[in-house]
């Protein structure tokens, strides 16, 4: 690829001014729907077509999604097409990508919908502790999702096949016999057909676990340095970090919830508003826990950095060898175009991952 350092920068900038511009636009705009009596406006629609408040719900979101996706959708378009297609790391034509995005949507459509449904049950049944059973709720739906992502949503998205018999499945066998863990198997999948960034995945909890290695990885990355990156997802195991999010994942949406109940019903009043479930305020109730994920995303990037720095440590001392792991650094910085030293700034507000630099620094001081 030989980007120059200027231009990884330059993509980096330009990908993240345009992801929070969509996110400030998409915040300012539910805030003027809101403030305008335009949800008003919708939630009237909902009505027309039907009398039944879940019925209603399903018809108020369906439109207000619509709206918003339709406003959301320049910024998208821009950092998941144009700009991976400016910097040559997009494999697909336009109606591939298009249609990755409507399999989300309709995928997503059968999860979400008696989510929502429920979520509007408790509210109307609850009141203002309306907060309680969704966190609980939400909580087990977690638990859940992630038992059966691997298993059923992924090979819709994915080709995935058994890793084939060779040294490399050897030693990745080897390490995952010298721990605890026991895995439902190693499978490559087919990243390339949408990118040319190399990645790999821990995924599922319990008797789903699945070893992810995409093919960009296994065909662009010596055996040794594929064998590093398995024994980094080793090191999130062995240290529980999967557990640890989830743990520190629910105390944050039951806060959240807690927060956000308190701060949805005080404002009501100021956009004329009288009942939590009015369907035409439930944006407002989006809006906080968006104002909530602002400020507390930066914390939760500070314990998944944390984790990154314990996994690349466990995979160097498993390996015994620093020098594949750097390597391998250095490709996939090459590879997705990772900027190597961001600003302090940016990196603590936005990185779940330490810099390239950085993790290599800790690998070097260490070996």
């Amino acid at each position: 690829m030989n980007k120059t350092a200027e231009s990884v920068k330059r993509y980096n900038k330009v990908k993240l001014i345009v992801s929070l511009a969509g996110g400030i636009v998409s915040f300012v705009f539910t805030i003027l729907l809101l403030n305008y009596g335009y949800t008003l406006s919708i939630e009237q629609l909902a009505y027309s077509f039907t009398a039944n408040p879940y019925g209603a719900l399903l018809i108020f979101s369906a439109l207000f999604g619509f709206i918003s996706g339709a406003v959301s959708f320049p910024f998208s378009f821009y950092s998941g097409f144009m700009l991976e297609h400016r910097y040559d790391l997009s494999n697909q034509h336009f109606g591939q990508w298009l249609w990755e995005h409507a399999k989300g949507l309709l995928v997503s459509l059968p999860i979400l919908t008696p989510l929502a449904v429920l979520v509007y049950y408790f509210l109307l049944t609850f009141g203002p502790l309306w907060w309680l059973p969704v966190a609980t709720t939400l909580f087990i739906f977690s638990i859940g999702l992630s038992r059966i992502a691997p298993i059923v949503i992924l090979p819709l998205f994915y080709k995935l096949t058994p890793l084939e018999d060779s040294l490399l499945k050897t030693k990745i066998q080897s390490l995952a016999k010298s721990t605890s863990m026991i895995v439902e198997g190693i499978y490559a999948f087919n990243l390339s057909k949408s990118t040319k960034k190399a990645n790999a995945a821990f995924t599922g909890i319990g008797k789903s676990k699945r070893i992810l290695l995409g093919d960009t990885l296994l065909q662009n990355f010596s055996e040794e340095e594929v064998e590093t990156v398995f024994a980094h997802e080793l090191g999130h195991y062995v240290h529980g970090h999967i557990w640890k999010g989830i743990a520190v994942g629910t105390a944050s949406i039951f806060l959240g919830l807690y927060l956000t109940s308190l701060a949805y019903e005080a404002s009501l009043p100021l956009f004329g508003f009288t009942s939590i479930t009015q369907l035409a305020a439930l944006p407002l109730l989006t809006v906080w826990l968006g104002i909530y994920s602002l400020f507390t995303s930066p914390m939760g990037n500070i314990l998944s950095r944390k984790h990154e720095f314990e996994a690349d440590r466990y995979a160097v001392e498993r390996t015994n060898n620093a020098s594949a792991f750097i390597s391998t650094m250095n490709k996939l910085a090459e590879m997705n175009l990772a900027d190597r030293e961001p600003h302090p700034i940016i990196e603590f507000l936005f990185y779940s991952h330490p810099s390239i630099t950085k993790r290599i620094q800790s690998v070097e001081q260490r070996a």
